[in-house]
């Protein structure tokens, strides 16, 4: 067994974490309201991940399988170590793959994490995982808790109010896991391969995980069981109910606890993984104070038009405080709006703080750096060799996980047309819709014909999307053409 530190990285926020924390409050009492005889139980988590997933039909093991290049199993950790109450998590891991799950903790900054080496199948690996926790283990640096929870490495999305349900449970009962209803019928066939009978599905439920129980009822039961059991078993609850007698309690789970088992399983998990990271944007500005800047205007227009998205904005006026705390609560998506201004140390200012906040450890970070600048404001050339230096810092950014991009409004006079300015933002923003999606899946939106109203071209670290309003006359045309 090897214990693995490692610092504290930043968490995915949930809309209901105020929710969850005042119901573990039973679990983890504190101040002067807690109540000395509600103790709070000592609670481990195991998860087996020694599969080699010969379902996905993929040479890499599932668990270590990249969504937004980034392991599966990183997000199932990142999943319970962001629940306070859990102290250890015990990974049990094929030896051959030691070095590379040591690997993801440190990249990835997991904290609370030991390593076991796994069986050669689940019900041995996660007995491995309990020897670790057990006390009677000379050389396990951890203590026993008073429950432990088992978990598969390849469900990513547990959530803490169904962990805090089969905890409870669990302390009550002895043992308790998450169920779900079935999806499709259940049939036992005959041994020439006809049908022999059916389940009624309303009476049936699917076992899921988590599940949790009372360390001393599972250690007991696997240090009785058979081989036969340790060989072909599955359930962790049956073992409850054959060699410790406990009747476990059955929690109702929810829609997100289902498992990565299929190749398609992993787009569909990249694809909640990048909705739950789009639901927050920040409108950035050199200052707030003026009512009439542009970015508030933007600020509005998302708001109307993305509902189901937070918007917000902040400044990079120093002490720029209201924007580190934006940071803080985990924002992934930054616009950065620069008014009659051709230079990049505003967007620079803010990377710099993305940077060194290392919020782009697990999660992509988006930011799209806007110019509106007129025509006659200084000549096209001087502002484009000024602006195409964001190329070059792009590649930069994007080893840190920092994904740059550059929108040139380049519109005559856009800021004396106050009364015109809403409808023609609103314009643009639907144009663009979509952007975060395609620059989280590292696509373009492509190139539009020159007969439209505007142009644009989208770019991951060396193309920048230019839009231009109104359409180019023939003068514009010409110089349009000379200058790509």
């Amino acid at each position: 067994m090897e214990p693995a530190p490692a610092a504290p990285g930043p968490r995915l926020g949930d809309s209901r974490g105020a929710e969850r924390a005042a119901a573990s409050s039973s679990l983890n009492p504190t101040g002067a309201e807690a109540q000395p005889r509600r103790r709070a139980p000592a609670v481990a988590a195991v998860l087996p991940a020694g599969g080699s997933g010969e379902r996905m039909g993929v040479p890499t093991p599932k668990q270590f399988c990249p969504i937004l290049e980034r392991p599966l199993i990183s997000y199932t950790l990142q999943a319970l170590e962001r629940v306070c109450w859990i102290k250890d998590i015990v990974v049990a891991v094929t030896g051959e793959n030691m070095d590379t799950m040591k690997g993801i903790i440190q990249k990835y900054q997991h904290q609370r994490i030991s390593l076991v080496e796994a069986g050669v199948t689940r019900h041995r690996s996660i007995f491995n995982g309990l020897k670790a926790l057990a006390e009677d283990q000379p050389d396990s640096n951890l203590s026993k808790p008073e429950v432990v929870i088992i978990h598969d490495a390849v469900r990513p999305f547990v959530e803490e109010d169904v962990l805090l349900k089969v905890v409870t449970a669990a302390k009550e009962h002895g043992a308790a896991g998450a169920i779900r209803p079935l999806v499709s019928t259940v049939i036992s066939p005959s041994a020439d391969g006809c049908l022999d009978h059916s389940l009624e599905r309303a009476r049936h439920r699917a076992s899921e995980m988590p599940q949790a129980f009372l360390f001393d009822v599972i250690y007991e039961a696997y240090q009785q069981c058979s081989d036969y059991d340790l060989e072909f078993g599955t359930e962790c609850l049956q073992l409850a109910l054959k060699y410790g007698h406990i009747n476990a309690k059955l929690v109702e789970g929810s829609p997100d606890l289902w498992k990565v088992t299929y190749k398609r399983d992993l787009y569909a998990a990249e694809s909640i993984i990048k909705e739950r990271i789009s639901q927050y944007i920040c409108i950035v500005m050199d200052t707030k104070e003026d009512e009439n800047h542009v970015g508030h205007h933007l600020e509005e227009i998302l708001k109307n038009e993305l509902n189901h998205v937070k918007v917000t904005s902040g400044a990079l006026c120093p002490p720029c405080r209201d924007l580190e705390q934006i940071i803080l609560e985990q924002c992934y998506n930054y616009v950065c709006v620069n008014v009659m201004s051709f230079d990049f140390e505003e967007t620079r200012r803010l990377l710099n703080m993305l940077k060194e906040s290392n919020l782009s450890v697990l999660y992509p970070v988006v930011v799209i750096s806007v110019y509106f600048l007129d025509y006659k404001s200084v000549p096209f050339d001087q502002k484009m060799e000024n602006l195409m230096q964001i190329r070059d810092y792009a590649k930069e950014v994007k080893k840190r996980n920092i994904l740059l991009c550059g929108l040139l409004i380049y519109y005559p006079q856009f800021l004396q047309r106050r009364g015109e300015q809403k409808m023609e933002l609103k314009q643009m923003v639907s144009s663009c819709g979509g952007a975060r999606m395609d620059v989280q899946g590292g696509r373009g939106l492509g190139e539009e014909s020159p007969k439209t109203a505007h142009r644009k071209m989208a770019y991951q670290g060396e193309e920048a999307f230019i839009l231009e309003y109104p359409q180019p006359g023939p003068r514009d045309e010409e110089e349009d053409v000379k200058i790509a």
